[in-house]
């Protein structure tokens, strides 16, 4: 059972998902999650009424009690509430962010001295409890710190503690996979459908077998590889759609969505970084 408070700045819909799995989940007390929001007390009351956590306005919190901020907020909004924080909070504290694009060394030139900060990345399945979420704590972070989010972010899914460096490739990866399965299913009801299927029968036939394959990968220890391999007899119908798959380019379509995602975040980050840099 995690002891640490918990405030939620801002009140959104990746907020509300990460709410709902911490509560679910069990692993921390509804009393223990704050939730706040610059002054819109209707929704603060929704998010009450339906988790029964503590909520109040920005200007109301108490600082001193938090252990773990998390920034919910729109990025456009990180410098004012850095400089805010900067005189509110001690290095003792820890900033976990949600905000695209603000790396840790961003937030720890606009803090206190070795302030300890730690990036986060869920994906939109989160509302489901099965977000791949990546975590990279700042260079000040302490391990017991890291640790804490880390559980505390396994209340919507699977964590992966990854190199900074790396949050780009795995935007393209897991931040923007779940599209890449969608436009899969959209192309296999497309296909099933001019075939003479009904859409719907489709849909369910289609999202079954990825989540069947998916747990293939995930209680097996066979690679995808030799997974691959089992199921293609030789001249057989996976074989013939493997082939046309291959002569389709379909490998190569994978890599370069993934090499697409993944440049796209490192232009976003720039862009948005110094976007807030020229605004001062």
């Amino acid at each position: 059972m995690i002891k640490q408070t918990i405030a939620f700045l801002g009140a959104g819909s990746m907020a509300e998902a990460m709410i709902s799995g911490m509560v679910e989940s069990g692993n921390i007390p509804a009393q223990q999650i704050i939730v706040t929001n610059r002054q819109n007390q209707d929704r603060l009351n929704e998010i009450q009424n339906k988790y029964g956590v503590r909520t109040v306005l920005k200007d109301d919190l108490n600082y001193s009690e938090v252990d773990q901020f998390i920034l919910a907020m729109k990025p456009k909004d990180i410098d004012a509430v850095l400089e805010d924080l900067k005189y509110k909070i001690t290095p003792n504290q820890v900033l976990v962010s949600v905000l695209a694009g603000i790396s840790t060394s961003y937030m720890e030139e606009r803090l206190n001295d070795k302030q300890q900060v730690i990036r986060v990345m869920p994906n939109t399945s989160s509302m489901l409890r099965e977000s791949a979420t990546a975590i990279c704590p700042g260079q000040y972070t302490q391990m017991d710190n890291v640790i804490v989010a880390k559980e505390l972010l396994q209340s919507i899914g699977k964590v992966f503690v990854i190199d900074e460096e790396n949050m780009d490739v795995f935007t393209g990866i897991a931040g923007s996979g779940p599209a890449y399965f969608y436009y899969l299913m959209e192309n296999i009801e497309e296909t099933g459908n001019a075939e003479g299927m009904d859409r719907e029968t489709l849909r369910e036939i289609g999202a079954q077998t990825l989540l069947g394959a998916a747990k293939m990968m995930l209680e097996r220890d066979e690679s995808p590889t030799e997974l691959r391999e089992n199921v293609t007899s030789p001249n057989g119908t996976t074989a013939a759609g493997l082939e046309a798959l291959h002569q389709s380019g379909g490998g190569e379509a994978i890599s370069d969505a993934i090499k697409g995602a993944a440049s796209r975040s490192k232009e976003m980050s720039k862009e948005l970084e110094g976007l807030l840099v020229g605004s001062k």
